[in-house]
């Protein structure tokens, strides 16, 4: 009989669930089982709690924002404009809650060899505007970021492309050579599918696929968006509305998740964890992912286009002191490479540096460097940022280096530090695969190379390597080729990758989310706008 119950009662829960039966008739199927009012109420209070349902205007405080944003996707370069772009607009294809590769905008995607791709659309689909997506918004959006002229960070990403044609409803790929991993890069959020006229997009109007409507962009504050009524997903976008409030301020931040102002918050700091989780209307959510924090030397600048200054520094950083005192154990010792060993693909198991100071003093002599180093940095970078150069500018003491730690200005960080001073420090949210994100920041031809490192025998072999390995299908012989990448780029590269360190978000109870929630951006992948809703 107990069985017999509990089957009943896993029915009427499911179809509490899909919306089969109402909160009503699903007390009183429990109530006729024997099931206790009180427990029945609380019961169907979860179960709704945890069904998707239209309503609720949701806001999001982001530890991001610059009042040198824009709209155009090539600019992309902070957690608040990411999640601005898949507020509007979608992909070919997305890395789904389960971290999973999937179709998007395309249907479904193939290739026979890897360098040839079809991507088949999905019929009926709608710009905002009302315009119906075609093989040429594809082939126009991607074209945005090619070009001599073009600064966009997705230049060097679709640098491989040959050509692109439309083929009935589908987009077909030539690559200059085979690339398994290709399906991956179109899913970068700055490869947004736009609506195109007379085979040009409009960068900045803002429209889009996605499941809101712009309503508000105010660069550097906020941004205000409605539900799209014909979004093309049917169990996805379920807010009314959703805001994106820039909030850099890390004390404000999460002032503004405990007093309610705002549904969640993002980067967390370490130090407070214990103390917002008391709250019992917050949940911590905490993802391991490929975020880490980096200080990128740019190697086109004296003193860092000396090999033996940059080793110096490299071996005069206490790792486990950050990842013990700046995360407080949430997160992993860097390599001075980015591929995660946690949930990269192809991550090689290299001897871990560590902290050496005679050995440091020992290339810095040779590097014939004296006198100060100037180490830009702001907690806009991350949470603890300050504190970590300090941190490094007293273990670099104990080698003989002097490091002047310069506290840069929050708004404008990465548009005035990141990528223009000679040393700084910088986070990356890392990619899924090892060619993505070398193709995002290492590689010779993107804009987003931190370190400018791009000239001599170990950047050449390394770039050389890069494109062997996109080519190679061989399993074993392209993690042979991904191991030697890394161990190039850990001892002759210019980014210094000191640590891991996970994502740490705070949710208040009046939202809900799936139990797969993606690690491979924050907030569910900077689409909890679209794949949560109100408890």
């Amino acid at each position: 009989m107990r069985d017999m119950k509990t089957v009943f009662i896993n029915n009427q829960t499911e179809k509490l669930g899909t919306g089969q039966i109402n909160r009503r008739q699903f007390i009183t199927s429990l109530l006729a089982a024997g099931v206790v009012l009180p427990t029945a109420m609380t019961m169907a209070s979860d179960v709704m709690a945890a069904t998707p349902k239209k309503g609720g205007d949701y806001r999001y405080g982001v530890a991001h924002g610059s009042t040198t944003d824009s709209l155009d996707p090539g600019t992309y370069e902070n957690g608040f404009m990411t999640g601005t772009g898949y507020l509007y607009g979608n992909n070919l294809t997305v890395v789904n809650a389960k971290g999973e590769l999937e179709p998007e905008l395309a249907e479904s995607y193939e290739s026979s060899d890897a360098k040839t791709w079809v991507f088949k659309l999905r019929k009926g689909v709608e710009f905002h505007n009302g315009k119906t997506m075609t093989p040429e918004d594809v082939i126009a959006s991607l074209n945005h970021h090619l070009g001599e002229a073009s600064k966009s960070a997705g230049k060097g990403l679709l640098k491989p492309i040959q050509s692109m044609k439309a083929d009935g409803d589908a987009v077909v790929f030539e690559l200059d050579a085979p690339n398994a991993d290709f399906p991956y890069i179109v899913s970068d959020y700055h490869l947004l599918i736009k609506p195109s006229k007379d085979g040009k997009i409009d960068a900045t109007d803002g429209l889009g696929t996605g499941g809101y409507i712009i309503d508000k962009f105010e660069p550097g504050v906020r941004t205000l968006a409605k539900r799209n009524p014909n979004y093309f997903k049917s169990d996805a976008a379920f807010f009314d509305t959703v805001e994106y409030v820039s909030l850099i301020d890390l004390t404000a931040r999460q002032n503004a998740l405990m007093s309610g102002e705002v549904h969640a918050i993002d980067r967390i700091d370490p130090k407070t964890v214990a103390l917002m989780a008391r709250n019992p209307n917050v949940e911590i959510l905490e993802k391991t992912g490929t975020l880490h924090y980096t200080f990128p030397m740019r190697v086109d600048t004296a003193p860092f286009d000396n090999f033996d200054l940059r080793m110096a520094l490299k071996l005069a950083v206490n790792r486990q002191e950050l990842v013990d005192k700046i995360l407080l154990g949430h997160g992993a010792l860097g390599n001075d490479h980015p591929i995660s060993p946690a949930t990269s693909f192809y991550a090689a198991d290299i001897p871990q540096r560590a902290f050496d100071p005679d050995k440091a003093a020992e290339h810095y002599k040779k590097s014939g460097h004296s006198g100060k180093i100037q180490l830009s940095t702001s907690d806009a970078a991350f949470a603890g940022a300050v504190d970590a150069a300090q941190l490094i500018a007293a273990s670099a003491k104990q080698a003989g280096i002097d490091i002047e730690v310069v506290r840069e200005p929050k708004d404008g960080y990465w548009s005035n530090v990141w990528n223009k001073k000679p040393w700084c420090a910088c986070y990356w949210g890392g990619r899924p695969t090892s060619d993505w994100m070398y193709a995002s920041a290492y590689v010779d031809s993107t804009e987003w190379n931190d370190t400018a490192w791009k000239t001599g025998d170990a950047a050449k072999k390394f770039n050389g390597l890069v494109v062997a390995a996109r080519a190679e299908l061989d399993e074993g012989k392209r993690a042979a080729m991904y191991k030697e990448t890394q161990e190039i780029l850990r001892d002759d590269g210019g980014a210094l990758v000191p640590m891991f360190a996970n994502y740490i978000m705070g949710i208040s109870k009046k939202v809900a989310h799936a139990d797969d929630v993606a690690a491979n951006w924050e907030m569910d992948g900077y689409r909890a706008h679209e794949r949560w809703w109100m408890a």
